[in-house]
């Protein structure tokens, strides 16, 4: 499998709103690689500039979408595999034994009547108000208007 396809199979099974990141979808080609096959970095982001360049990569800030391009290809691309079972003949019939009359069925039993039952009263629970005081608060202190600078007069000499 080529970097490029396991990046596109990558992210449509991390199934990302916003896009996944290059971490998540390295770690998740890496758990479904081949044991044989060695891991080459330089080959993995060279496909992801190389799939934004062409057009099937979308790059959103840090992460990586398919394009609608490509969700449509691949789309395309999985619906051909499908092919309609092929259909079995018809195994001939075997003729059934008749059914037996099933025994006639037992009238269920009147259910019993229950008594009434008594009507509980539910006890009247007071609900005690507590009377919320105001905090005084401490009195303000007046502030005095404040004089005027007087200008000094000069010194005598």
């Amino acid at each position: 499998m080529s970097y490029k396809a396991g990046i596109i199979k990558a992210i449509t099974e991390l199934k990302d709103r916003t896009g996944s990141s290059s971490i998540a979808i390295k770690k998740h080609m890496q758990e479904n690689m081949a044991a044989d096959k060695k891991w080459l970095n330089g080959m993995f982001l060279k496909a992801l500039k190389e799939g934004v360049a062409s057009g099937v990569f979308i790059k959103v800030k840090a992460s990586y979408k398919l394009s609608p391009a490509a969700k449509t290809a691949e789309k395309k691309k999985a619906a051909p595999k499908k092919k309609p079972a092929p259909k079995k003949k018809a195994a001939p019939k075997k003729k059934t034994a008749p059914k037996k009359k099933s025994a006639p069925k037992k009238k269920a039993a009147p259910k019993k009547k229950t008594a009434p039952k008594k009507k509980t009263e539910k006890k009247k629970t007071t609900t005690t108000t507590k009377k919320t005081e105001k905090k005084k608060s401490a009195p303000k202190k007046k502030t005095e208007k404040k004089k005027p600078a007087t200008k000094k007069k000069p010194a005598k000499k």
